[in-house]
């Protein structure tokens, strides 16, 4: 699928108060080579959590020691977890349309279309929202973007990080922080 165009949804600069927040956790960085071992989503109604996914997933090759340390998922951890063709369906269904959130989602929405597409024939056609480009605009001066330093600089709890329902809520606690001061900044109510 590398050169193919993927029929996605529309990446959206907006601030929605009906979301649902998604990360993934993979094997490594390319959607044509790499598994998921970890997907979450966290569904917000009118800004408040309404509910949560979130499933460990079964790869068909062994967990690295390095992917290991970054996420704290071990093989032991997924040995009786689902497939990726259940998995990928379950996170459908509960994603339904919702507009979907996350740090740098371009990421995670490329594999969940690839392994959607390739396991059931679905496009994710979602609209998406990148909280990344929010803290490009608000937050010129970081040393870096990643969702950690953007957290750390509003004092948001970041133990637990690159595990999947834990990112999300991250991620949330940032857009709703980078919301307020985009608006602040820029005059808005």
């Amino acid at each position: 699928m590398g050169n193919v165009k993927r029929f996605k949804g529309k990446s959206r600069i907006a601030f929605p108060e009906d979301y649902c927040v998604v990360d993934i956790e993979t094997t490594g960085l390319s959607p044509e080579e790499c598994e998921i071992i970890e997907i979450a989503a966290v569904r917000y109604r009118s800004g408040k959590k309404a509910a949560v996914f979130s499933t460990l997933i079964k790869p068909h090759s062994r967990i690295t020691p390095f992917i290991t340390e970054l996420t704290g998922i071990t093989n032991d951890m997924v040995e009786d977890a689902p497939d990726i063709s259940e998995a990928i369906m379950d996170f459908c269904l509960f994603a339904g349309s919702d507009m979907l959130m996350g740090y740098n989602v371009n990421f995670d929405i490329n594999f969940l279309y690839d392994n959607l597409l390739r396991c059931h024939g679905i496009l994710l056609t979602n609209d998406f929202v990148d909280v990344l480009r929010f803290s490009r605009k608000v937050l010129p001066f970081l040393p870096n973007r990643r969702q950690t330093t953007v957290a750390a600089h509003y004092g948001i709890e970041t133990e637990g990080a690159h595990r999947a329902a834990k990112d999300c809520e991250i991620c949330n606690a940032c857009y709703l922080r980078l919301k307020e001061e985009f608006k602040a900044q820029s005059g808005e109510k």
